[in-house]
């Protein structure tokens, strides 16, 4: 079973469990660090998450998992907030942070540059948009590396 399948797979067991408790399931990763394998289950809610949380969830999906086990190999499960810049992926998050201030980081330069900041406009038609200075710029999604909200201090 492939990282892809194995996130996608999790994916489905961990949803309804997250969904239960009124939390969102933001992401699912299962990637090697050294020699460790790590499962990382990103969640979030509304005024943020706690640490309470976290091990609710954890507890709960790591049961479900063990029950499944679609996991060839050992890892380390870890479940957790996605932080302030998290990365935007769903459709819905560009509509939930749209008016907030992103940077977008291309595969690809534009103009010489692979990274923009701006106000996130939206999501149209497979295209990110952004404003600065008051001048719309889109950016094909499949170009697009990265999109995470970004904040000055």
């Amino acid at each position: 079973m492939t990282k892809k399948n194995i996130s996608e797979k999790v994916s489905e067991m961990a949803l309804p469990i997250i969904d239960s408790k009124g939390f969102e399931l933001v992401d699912v990763e299962y990637i090697k660090e050294g020699q460790n394998w790590y499962l990382r289950i990103y969640i979030d809610k509304e005024g943020g998450i706690t640490i309470d949380d976290c091990q609710i969830v954890s507890e709960e999906i790591s049961e479900k998992i063990d029950q499944v086990d679609p996991i060839p190999n050992s890892y380390l499960l870890e479940v957790s907030s996605p932080g302030l810049e998290r990365p935007l992926k769903k459709d819905r998050d560009f509509e939930k942070y749209k008016g907030e201030l992103v940077e977008v980081r291309l595969y690809n330069p534009l103009d010489k540059k692979t990274s923009f900041e701006g106000e996130l406009v939206g999501l149209e038609d497979g295209k990110i948009i952004i404003k600065i200075d008051d001048k719309n710029f889109s950016f094909i999604r499949n170009n697009v590396s990265l999109v995470k909200r970004s904040f000055k201090f």
